[in-house]
């Protein structure tokens, strides 16, 4: 293994190649997880869970808790502005079976910072610190928080808010290297992400731009961060892990799956989501995962138009096997 690259333990969970798959709504569902895991994914995270669904007994948000067996080891992301509620949620994680509580402290949608919540936390130190003390105090499985530099360009709180994380007990943390104000715009600041590290001796985990084995090893390089978590490198793409993974322990780029392959993964990704969430919800899901797993393949919008156009099971899964066909002939 390079050796800028080691084995890091988040509390009690050993990764050995530390290559995360980041939480991200509508993408990270149980399905997704699952696959993720079997191609390499050295630990995955949930989509963000709302504490206050926890807390009210939300159905839909009750039906989150739920962790298929190959996913371990899992972080589970929760959040919310309330101390007492994020602790509670915290500990229902626990129950559920995760591995991990991640704390969202760096979600820039408009409906959560508006709440006080996500990325709006790096504006209130104090209550950020509270947050993550008590839900430290609430479990006995690691606890890790994710956030971005800061709020915007002028504000840049990461350091501080990863040291009161650290004080708190936290185990870890993780850095989106961009702020709030920039959503998913421009570029992910990595010396921004060194100043974190160099800020606290908890694990840090870097993220932003990630999207294969020379950036991966780069963000290593540059930060010295003890892991890295990839995000919108890995939409439709769990080959991105082991491209990741055999970059940094081999120096040498991954071929990377071809047409048929990717298909293969499609069909078997959508038969997941059918059995989890039934054949109207994971249809109407799968057209969004199909249109990343085909994104930049020969005839890609003309297929997106064609996927976005079934009806039914069937005539989806005869799209995917008709092009199947054609990459054959």
């Amino acid at each position: 293994m390079n050796a800028i690259v080691k084995p890091v333990s988040i509390g009690t969970v050993s990764l050995d190649i530390p290559v995360i798959l980041a939480p991200m709504a509508g993408v990270c569902d149980m399905p997704y997880r699952v696959i993720a895991r079997r191609y390499g994914a050295a630990l995955v995270c949930t989509e963000m869970v709302s504490a206050n669904g926890i807390w009210y007994h939300n159905g839909h948000t009750n039906d989150m808790l739920h962790i298929n067996k190959d996913e371990h080891p899992l972080s589970m992301q929760i959040f919310g502005s309330e101390p007492k509620a994020m602790a509670y949620a915290a500990a229902a994680v626990e129950e559920a079976g995760a591995d991990i509580v991640d704390i969202n402290m760096g979600c820039p949608v408009k409906k959560v910072v508006k709440n006080g919540e996500g990325s709006a936390l790096m504006n209130d130190l104090p209550r950020a610190g509270a947050i993550i003390a008590a839900v430290v105090q609430a479990v006995s499985i690691p606890v890790t928080v994710k956030m971005r530099t800061g709020w915007d360009d002028q504000s840049f709180t990461a350091p501080e808010l990863a040291q009161r994380a650290e004080q708190a007990g936290a185990a870890a943390v993780t850095i989106h290297g961009r702020t709030r104000e920039q959503f998913y715009s421009g570029r992910a600041d990595i010396t921004k992400i060194k100043q974190v590290v160099d800020a606290v001796s908890i694990p840090v985990i870097g993220n932003g731009d990630i999207v294969d084995g020379p950036t991966a090893a780069n963000m290593f390089a540059q930060t010295g961060c003890q892991a890295v978590m990839i995000g919108r490198g890995a939409q439709g793409n769990p080959w991105v892990f082991p491209q990741i993974i055999h970059y940094l322990t081999t120096g040498k780029v991954l071929t990377p799956p071809g047409p048929q392959e990717r298909y293969r993964q499609i069909l078997a990704h959508f038969q997941a989501l059918i059995d989890y969430k039934g054949e109207y919800t994971g249809l109407r899901e799968m057209r969004s995962h199909a249109s990343w797993y085909t994104k930049g393949m020969h005839g890609s919008a003309a297929l997106r138009e064609r996927m976005n156009r079934t009806r039914s099971v069937e005539e989806f899964k005869n799209c995917i096997i008709d092009m199947m066909s054609n990459c054959s002939r």
